[in-house]
């Protein structure tokens, strides 16, 4: 038997799993993408569910109302303002073009950086579904809802992922950290998390629900309070949004 090395690359799916595993752990340690990504959507809840529980827009209380907002609401902040933020200061201070001369190409970072969010976001999802279940959360869900609000989540995911890449591969990092804060700061308003997009005009209302964050709290709004089992004008909505951004990062994302 003989033991001569043989180089080369390890597998893709090896690679992608060392990253993401590199990625939770750093995101575990970072004390500001935490408070972004969980804190933040769990005090929303608490506070404007508080306010009272009477009915809410389209007759849901408050707390039905606000919890598959907050649930889209941790999607964004994790899968795109965390995550457009963090990646373009490692691209800024050099961590990328280091990646970029390992055989890890940009699918495999951006598939990496994926698999992280989603772990993530599941974990998220099931912290806000329990904290709005002790604040008096009544969903309305029928047994498709197991399937439905994870893929929601899933689709959610790449579409934002696929677009905070892009933003973060392709302008420098002060203009990624401005950028991304300002559009969340925009979706929060106008995307169905907090407040009802009914009260917009009907014209303005159907452009925000092709949102990707209109599309996913509506979606998610449509499984668990009005009891739908498969919201398909949502779940469309979303994979296009993903297809887009994905293809787009994958394009132009540079590693310096």
């Amino acid at each position: 038997m003989t033991f001569a090395p043989a180089p080369g690359a390890a597998p893709m799916r090896r690679m992608v799993v060392a990253q993401a595993g590199f990625e939770t752990r750093t995101l575990l340690r970072n004390g500001e993408q935490l408070t972004l990504t969980l804190i933040i959507p769990l005090l929303l809840l608490a506070a404007f569910s508080l306010e009272s529980l009477v009915s809410f827009g389209g007759g849901y209380t408050r707390i039905d109302f606000l919890t598959p907002g907050v649930i889209a609401l941790a999607v964004m902040s994790t899968a795109f303002t965390s995550q457009a933020i963090a990646t373009g200061f490692e691209r800024r201070y050099g961590v990328l073009k280091r990646l970029g001369a390992t055989p890890l190409s940009r699918t495999g970072l951006i598939a990496a950086k994926t698999v992280t969010v989603i772990a993530m976001e599941l974990a998220q999802t099931v912290i806000i579904m329990l904290v709005a279940l002790a604040l008096g959360w009544s969903p309305n869900a029928v047994g498709a809802a197991v399937v439905m609000v994870p893929l929601l989540v899933l689709l959610g995911t790449a579409a934002f992922s696929g677009f905070a890449l892009l933003l973060a591969g392709t302008l420098r990092a002060e203009a990624t950290l401005a950028a991304a804060n300002l559009i969340y700061v925009v979706l929060l308003g106008v995307g169905g998390v907090v407040f009802p997009l009914t009260k917009f005009p009907a014209g303005a209302r159907s452009l925000l629900e092709l949102l990707p964050s209109g599309a996913l709290s509506t979606g998610l709004r449509d499984v668990l309070a009005n009891g739908a089992a498969f919201p398909a004008k949502n779940i469309v909505t979303l994979a296009v949004w993903a297809v887009v951004g994905i293809a787009l990062a994958v394009r132009f994302f540079r590693w310096e």
